[in-house]
């Protein structure tokens, strides 16, 4: 738009062409870098010297600081829960599981099968701190664990319930009749040199001299694990599972009575003794296993015991295992003969 100005001489208004002026982009940047140049002195006074944060940044350090007491608690949280948890697992395993020889279950950190960390490589791939990874390791750690023992302890409820029959399943009586005309204990448990390959060996089981043929006997209730037939090592042999942890095996054997998965009790014909596999003589080789591990067998047995009490205890066997007459006429058939 022209501009107009007014002359005196002529009096007249007259228009005014003027020159753009080449200092005005210069102030112009000189406005704009004074004007960056407060600001930072603005911030720098406000941040450094007076030591005040930023709204935002303030902000975000309020949310920060309330995410880390969070996880705090959480931590005093699931440290409680662990604590309690490891008081469950003492108990389960060293008290409960003891008590009926129950398998013994893995306990403790590091138990469960994510300690590795490969569940939680999201979280490398996300940058988290290593705070967040570590509470959420522990978490499904203790989640496992918690899990196991819930198990662990539906299993001992379950055996508790069978308890009052675990003395008649416990190995307890020798497994041939103690007659001294036809029962010898001979080879030991414990180390001793090897009677056909030489040097020393651990004999895992007790071992019973008599004569081929002498009738063996289950010494406890159970079920019949196993039942082999061999040349070599135990020769024939048996396998009885006791439950509670208890397992006897009886080898050698000239003759076997029984079959797998049979129920027996004790003072059950089971077999004879013999001279079958790895064997020098007549004998049995009789073995007392608690949760895997071989014990003494002399530590469950009376060598002692009374004959006529081992005689009854078989004789009251074979009547329990006597089919019984259908009818009163039968058993009054069976009582004249």
């Amino acid at each position: 738009m022209p501009k107009y100005v007014f002359n005196p001489i002529t009096l007249t208004y007259e228009e005014v062409h003027e020159t753009p002026s080449r200092r005005r982009p210069l102030r112009i940047a000189v406005a704009v870098i004074t004007g960056a140049a407060l600001c930072f002195l603005y911030f720098w006074l406000y941040t450094s010297v007076l030591g005040l944060d930023l709204p935002k940044t303030a902000r975000l350090k309020r949310e920060a600081d309330g995410w880390r007491a969070k996880m705090a608690l959480a931590e005093r949280r699931l440290s409680l829960y662990e604590t309690t948890l490891e008081g469950i697992e003492g108990r389960n395993g060293d008290v409960y599981r003891s008590i009926y020889g129950l398998t013994e279950l893995p306990k403790g950190p590091g138990s469960s099968p994510f300690s590795d960390g490969s569940r939680y490589t999201w979280l490398d791939e996300m940058q988290a701190p290593e705070k967040v990874k570590e509470t959420m390791k522990k978490l499904d750690d203790l989640t496992w664990r918690a899990y196991v023992q819930s198990g662990a302890l539906d299993e001992v409820y379950a055996t508790s319930l069978n308890a009052g029959d675990m003395v008649s399943h416990i190995p307890a009586v020798p497994p041939c009749l103690p007659d001294k005309n036809t029962f010898r204990l001979s080879s030991p448990f414990g180390y001793r040199d090897d009677p056909i390959y030489g040097g020393t060996r651990l004999h895992e089981g007790q071992d019973i001299g008599s004569v081929t043929g002498n009738p063996v006997y289950a010494t406890g209730d159970g079920v019949i694990e196993k039942v082999e037939f061999k040349f070599t090592g135990y020769g024939n042999q048996i396998l009885i599972n006791h439950g509670f942890g208890y397992e006897t095996r009886y080898a050698h054997l000239s003759r076997i009575d029984v079959a797998e998965g049979m129920k027996v009790k004790r003072g059950d014909l089971i077999g004879a003794v013999g001279s079958t596999g790895k064997s020098t003589s007549p004998h049995l080789h009789y073995e007392v296993l608690y949760r895997g591990e071989h014990t003494n067998p002399m530590q469950y047995m009376d060598p002692d015991m009374s004959i006529e009490d081992y005689k009854a205890m078989i004789e009251s066997r074979k009547e329990a295992n006597t089919p019984k007459p259908a009818n009163i006429n039968e058993r009054l058939r069976e009582r004249k003969r």
